[in-house]
């Protein structure tokens, strides 16, 4: 009797690896942006029309313009060559909306905190979340037309990360520089889940 491989696994796709990514950040930095430029299918947005009711309560400096926000998540997919499907979830920016994180980051392999230079310190209560959780995330600085563009290590400083944390530059409206803050994610993350698994294990 034959117990090598059955006639049915020959020429078997494997199936891709899931990762599920966060996208995260303040109140109107281009979470639901990003996540819409980079998904191969029509995300799933659950946005309503902002109304007087938020008046005092939404912080709108610097994002006047903005008529809607998220208010459990936005969801979106895209394929990292041929071995790795990413799915992506965008966190609601307003802390009324924060409850939701916890079951949000649940089986997360990292997450992007997206970062606005005109309202830098909305990304502050993300990187803690992260840090707290020991999430590997990287920030990616969504270069808004107008506002004015810092330097890298600048940024670094101000959001006090250390050097093995990852910071970049995109335009969440663009399919490629999302994708690339993707990557990156995706690479520090095994690297330091790589880096983690070498560790000596203390007594």
């Amino acid at each position: 009797m034959d117990y090598g491989r059955s006639s049915r696994d020959v020429g078997r796709a494997k199936l891709p690896t899931a990762i599920k990514i966060l996208i995260a950040g303040g109140f109107g930095v281009g979470k639901t942006t990003m996540v819409g430029s980079v998904s191969e299918t029509r995300p799933l947005r659950t946005e309503e029309t902002l109304t007087d009711r938020g008046v005092g309560v939404d912080d709108l400096s610097g994002i006047e313009a903005k008529k809607t926000t998220t208010v459990a998540m936005d969801f979106g997919r895209i394929s990292i060559g041929e071995d790795h499907v990413l799915y992506l979830f965008g966190t609601p920016g307003q802390e009324r909306f924060w409850f939701v994180w916890d079951e949000l980051a649940l089986g997360a392999m990292g997450a992007v905190v997206i970062a606005d230079t005109r309202r830098l310190a909305d990304c502050f209560p993300s990187v803690d979340y992260f840090e707290r959780r020991g999430t590997p995330f990287i920030v990616a600085v969504n270069c808004f037309e107008g506002a004015r563009q810092y330097d890298i290590e600048e940024i670094r400083m101000a959001v006090d990360l250390g050097p093995s944390t990852p910071v970049v530059l995109c335009d969440a409206r663009r399919r490629e520089s999302s994708k690339n803050v993707l990557v990156t994610l995706v690479e520090h993350a095994m690297q330091t889940r790589t880096s983690s698994s070498q560790e000596p294990a203390t007594r």
